[in-house]
């Protein structure tokens, strides 16, 4: 397979790791949709990256405005070749002090959103007998965090999606890969203190944290391969080993 002359749609657009696939995409030839919902920055780096790039706004909780979203990406940029399922919000608590609507917000962006996005992005991808889809999930996800039950349940649940859709949709030239990030520079974490990143670090086999554009080479690297599929790709710097 090639990247190039692709359309990628990337949810999440506006955060270090967005950003990261944006660039990482957009340099290897193809046409950028890029999906944001608070952080209006993917406006700025759409215009950054100039043609064959575009943003636009969508709550990927709400299945309305992906549909709405997707059509004004289809008719801009065509449909999607690769969508890589990246936005994701976090949450940090003791399980007994998450209220509903917290559950249902972490719940909406980071599980449903990849259900919501899916199955919007699908019918055109069966239609073509190809096309390639990536869930950002986090190792969290795989191994559980304490006082992360909520995000964790979510993206164990993002794996479990991946894995089920990729069966379902592999018989028609489909892949769905994932990813599970370990710790990585992004604003997510940039409400750790700089000693509890050097603890993180220190835990880490290879010595430090993760940078956006590493998990994006992954992602590309997954989006890119025809023979592989339903697979969950750490990159953590061995951080689970």
């Amino acid at each position: 397979m090639s990247l190039k002359g692709k359309t990628v749609y990337i949810t999440g657009a506006s955060g270090g790791i967005g950003s990261a696939l944006a660039r990482r995409f957009h340099a290897a030839g193809c046409r950028v949709a890029l999906f944001w919902h608070n952080d209006g920055s993917a406006l700025n780096l759409a215009s950054e990256l100039g043609e064959g790039a575009a943003a636009f706004r969508c709550d990927v909780a709400d299945c309305a405005s992906v549909g709405a979203a997707f059509s004004e990406a289809e008719a801009a940029l065509g449909s999607a070749d690769i969508l890589v399922n990246n936005a994701g919000v976090a949450l940090f608590g003791l399980l007994q002090d998450c209220s509903d609507a917290d559950f249902d917000r972490v719940a909406g962006v980071n599980l449903k959103g990849v259900f919501n996005c899916c199955k919007r992005a699908l019918p055109a991808m069966i239609a073509a007998k190809s096309g390639a889809i990536v869930n950002v999930s986090s190792m969290w996800g795989v191994s559980g965090a304490s006082c992360e039950a909520v995000y964790s349940a979510t993206k164990a649940g993002v794996i479990g999606l991946t894995k089920a859709l990729a069966k379902e949709v592999a018989p028609s030239g489909v892949t769905v890969n994932c990813v599970a990030p370990g710790v990585i520079d992004t604003p997510m974490n940039a409400h750790l203190s700089p000693e509890t990143k050097a603890e993180l670090a220190a835990e880490t086999p290879l010595g430090r944290i993760g940078t956006p554009e590493e998990v994006a080479d992954a992602i590309a690297f997954l989006a890119d391969s025809s023979f592989i599929t339903g697979q969950t790709l750490s990159v953590d710097g061995g951080f689970l080993l």
